[in-house]
C-alpha cells in the first residue's frame, strides 16, 4: 500500500479536538473535498460504526469510511473506499504542551492499478493526496478556532 500523511498542531485539549473531529455534521466546513455527509450508521465513531459521503463534483464521488478501531484520546483508524481507491484512513491526537498534534494519514491502493501506477503515484496522486489532507487539516485548525473564539 502507499501512504500519504500530514500532520498539524492546535492550541486546545485533546478532549475539544476529538469532539469537533468526530462531530460529522461540521465535516462539510473543513473536510477537504467533501459536499455532504449521506448517513452515519451504527454507534460513531465506535468500531463497526460507518459514514457515507459525498464529495464535489470534481471529486472522489462517494465515499464511504468504516471503523476499525478507536481508542478515545487517542484516535481512530477507518477503512475507505471510493469509486478508485480503497485503504486505511488513520487519525492520531498526541498531547503536547499547551495543544494537540493531529496527524493524518491514508495508507491506499489503486482499485485499477496499470504499468504505470507507480510513476503516476509517484508524481500526481501521492502529492495530491498529501495536499488534501493538509488542507482538510489546516481547515479544521481554523474551524477549530473560530468554535474556540
Amino acid at each position: 500500500m502507499r501512504r500519504a500523511s500530514a500532520e498539524d498542531s492546535f492550541a486546545a485539549s485533546v478532549s475539544e479536538v476529538e469532539a469537533r473531529w468526530y462531530d460529522t455534521e461540521r465535516w462539510p466546513a473543513w473536510v477537504d473535498g467533501l459536499a455532504g455527509v449521506i448517513a452515519v450508521e451504527g454507534d460513531w465513531p465506535r468500531p463497526w460504526s460507518k459514514v457515507t459521503w459525498e464529495s464535489n463534483p470534481a471529486g472522489r464521488g462517494r465515499v464511504v469510511e468504516l471503523v476499525v478501531s478507536y481508542e478515545p484520546g487517542l484516535g481512530q483508524t477507518l477503512e475507505v473506499e471510493d469509486d478508485s481507491v480503497r485503504g486505511r484512513q488513520i487519525v492520531a491526537f498526541r498531547e503536547l504542551e499547551g495543544g494537540v498534534a493531529v496527524e493524518l494519514a491514508l495508507e491506499y491502493e489503486l482499485k485499477q492499478p496499470s504499468i504505470l501506477t507507480p510513476l503516476v503515484d509517484a508524481l500526481f496522486i501521492r502529492r495530491a493526496m498529501r495536499a488534501s489532507l493538509r488542507a482538510t487539516l489546516a481547515r479544521f485548525g481554523a474551524e477549530l478556532a473560530a468554535a474556540r473564539a
